[in-house]
């Protein structure tokens, strides 16, 4: 039985988003993990409504980021100022400072102001002029970039890419979904009236739930030999790493929760094999010249691995 937590939140999501079931899914998947979601597809496709709708639901302080190239660190994280009444200096919150934060377009942000989030995005904390603060909880940052525009933009750094824990992409609509989408957006805009359907502390509770959730020693040995075998395929420079190894696992448990289980299936290690190591993995360039794909190379290490069965 799904649980009424994972309902709500899907149903009011589906009040403006017109998607694949499974992509409000993983983003579910993201919000029980308190992990980090790049959002990459091309332009007009929804990625900044999905996002914006996702946050709007949860209830939390939200703020968004518009990436250029003269955005600076400080525009992130903050500043301390001079204030000439209090002759004192007094510190001023940058938009990171918040439960869910929209980092549109991030590749449009320089290698300089993207290393600006790193310390957000895994230590949960800013620091500025020396000072460290703690972020409020639940904290992600949701962040979208467009694949086909390369002028003007500046690649993640693998760094940056291993600290998101998911990846998704929406694609096209089909006709049916696109009627839709006409009929829902013909007069207004449903994200201007849509309302929090649950709260940041109900969130950090549901939270403490998915981490109970069982994960068989056979099972989570194949998540080991999944990510194993990344490492150890010559088509992959670079394969996944002990965060991966978590990302996989701690996803697995909040995908279970969703659907409604106590314990983790092999299938869930399956389904989201791709959404969690699809963009930390690094080709060879061998590889890239024979137009290899990341995600034939995890179907292919899938596929070679036995499937653990209950005795």
């Amino acid at each position: 039985m799904v649980p009424e937590f994972v309902n709500r939140l899907i149903e009011n999501m589906k009040s403006v988003i017109v998607a694949k079931p499974e992509v409000l899914e993983l983003a579910l998947v993201a919000v029980l993990c308190e992990g980090h979601i790049l959002i990459e597809d091309v332009p007009g496709i929804g990625k900044t409504t999905l996002a914006k709708t996702l946050a709007r639901s949860l209830g939390c302080s939200f703020h968004r980021i518009q990436c250029t190239p003269d955005l600076l660190p400080s525009d992130i994280t903050g500043i301390h100022f001079f204030n000439q009444k209090t002759f004192e200096f007094e510190f001023r919150p940058g938009p990171v400072i918040a439960n869910i934060v929209l980092v549109d377009e991030i590749n449009r942000a320089t290698p300089r102001t993207q290393s600006s989030l790193l310390e957000a995005m895994q230590e949960k904390q800013v620091t500025v002029d020396g000072v460290t603060m703690p972020l409020p909880s639940p904290f992600m940052v949701i962040a979208t970039q467009n694949p086909v525009e390369l002028q003007g933009t500046f690649p993640l750094p693998e760094a940056q890419l291993d600290r998101f824990l998911l990846k998704l992409a929406l694609g096209y609509p089909n006709p049916g979904d696109e009627d839709l989408m006409l009929l829902r957006f013909e007069r207004s805009n449903p994200l201007e009236v849509l309302s929090a359907v649950t709260s940041a502390s109900e969130i950090m509770d549901i939270k403490r739930q998915v981490q109970e959730i069982y994960v068989e020693p056979s099972v989570r040995h194949y998540i080991l030999e999944v990510i194993g075998k990344t490492r150890a395929n010559p088509s992959i420079a670079l394969g996944g790493s002990p965060r991966a190894s978590l990302a996989l696992y701690w996803s697995c448990q909040a995908l279970a929760f969703i659907q409604g289980r106590d314990f983790v299936l092999p299938d869930d290690v399956k389904q989201l094999a791709i959404p969690v190591l699809g963009h930390r993995l690094i080709l060879s360039t061998e590889a890239y010249l024979h137009d290899t794909s990341k995600e034939k190379l995890i179907e292919d290490i899938l596929s070679s691995l036995p499937v653990p069965v209950e005795e």
